[in-house]
């Protein structure tokens, strides 16, 4: 009989459910949910089990592990159903990527109704989360690492301990802000490049190895040809989408506010997206945003 931990899986969408297959694969016992009935056909099909409610999710587990939309998904489901449900000492792995005041309360309703709680938002797309090559940025006490990584190290293969209870939170809003800004300036140099004769090609050989190299250009990059695995080559699928970017974007203008810090290029990125994804685009890849480059619509 496997010693593994007993895992109840909430949030089996795009990101989900590539990570609750690897689990799946890795040996460990799932009881999996989500409020979209395709997504839970989708996790039956792939063997996983699944249950008929978040509460049953949280029945008998050692572990709970969400991936929710928002921070108010979080709380309501911690409030309604899943803290009273889970034995004690259950272990609540947050990995949902929220606002870190949210997280922080998350947390200490956890503690406060005799649970462990962890924050471990992912970064690395759909891409990382089917391949299992996900960056965690964990937000957890020293106390329960051990357990978590064992997890966590089976959807990942770099997980940073970033602090306490919502530190993991806070790394990846300040990664996701200058990821946003970086993604706008690597469409506008390929659109000036291109209004220069440059060939894409050409280009991107010069700043994948030069001073201007970033994830932007070198993994995910906004024209198609030079990355075959980008976006850019399937018409700009997400990948991950305009919507998450715009939604990121703002938990990191909600905190440069309530931090009163001067960040002009992460508020102006916020604004950039989010218009970019009211428009039309909220399913498009975040590097979609080059198209609105090209034709003035920013």
């Amino acid at each position: 009989m496997s010693n593994l931990p007993v895992i109840g899986f909430l949030g089996l969408g795009h990101m989900g459910l590539p990570m609750a297959i690897n689990l799946h694969r890795a040996g460990y016992k799932l009881k999996g949910f989500d409020v979209v009935p395709a997504a839970v056909q989708a996790a039956t099909e792939a063997g996983i089990e699944t249950v008929d409610s978040g509460a049953d999710a949280a029945k008998g587990v050692d572990i709970v592990l969400t991936m929710f939309p928002s921070g108010q998904h979080v709380l309501d489901a911690y409030r309604s159903y899943l803290l009273d449900t889970a034995a004690p000492n259950t272990l609540f792995l947050e990995c949902s990527t929220i606002d870190v005041a949210q997280a922080r309360e998350a947390a200490e309703l956890a503690v406060a109704a005799g649970h462990r709680s962890a924050d471990a938002p992912v970064s690395g797309g759909v891409v990382g989360a089917e391949a299992g090559t996900l960056t965690f940025m964990l937000g957890a006490e020293a106390a329960d690492l051990a357990e978590i990584t064992a997890v966590l190290e089976h959807m990942g293969k770099r997980i940073v301990h970033c602090g306490g209870h919502g530190s993991g939170q806070a790394a990846k809003i300040c990664n996701n802000m200058l990821l946003g800004i970086s993604m706008i300036g690597a469409a506008e140099a390929f659109v000036l490049g291109e209004r220069l004769g440059l060939e894409h090609q050409a280009l991107y050989d010069v700043i994948s190895t030069a001073s201007g190299q970033c994830w932007s250009v070198t993994t995910n990059c906004p024209v198609p040809g030079p990355v075959p695995a980008s976006p850019a080559n399937r018409d700009y699928q997400p990948g991950f989408a305009a919507a998450l970017m715009a939604k990121d974007l703002g938990l990191a203008s909600s905190s440069l506010e309530h931090t009163d810090t001067d960040a002009q290029m992460g508020a102006l990125a916020a604004a950039l997206y989010r218009k970019f994804s009211d428009e039309g685009n909220a399913g498009t890849d975040f590097s979609g945003i080059i198209n609105a480059v090209r034709e003035g619509t920013l």
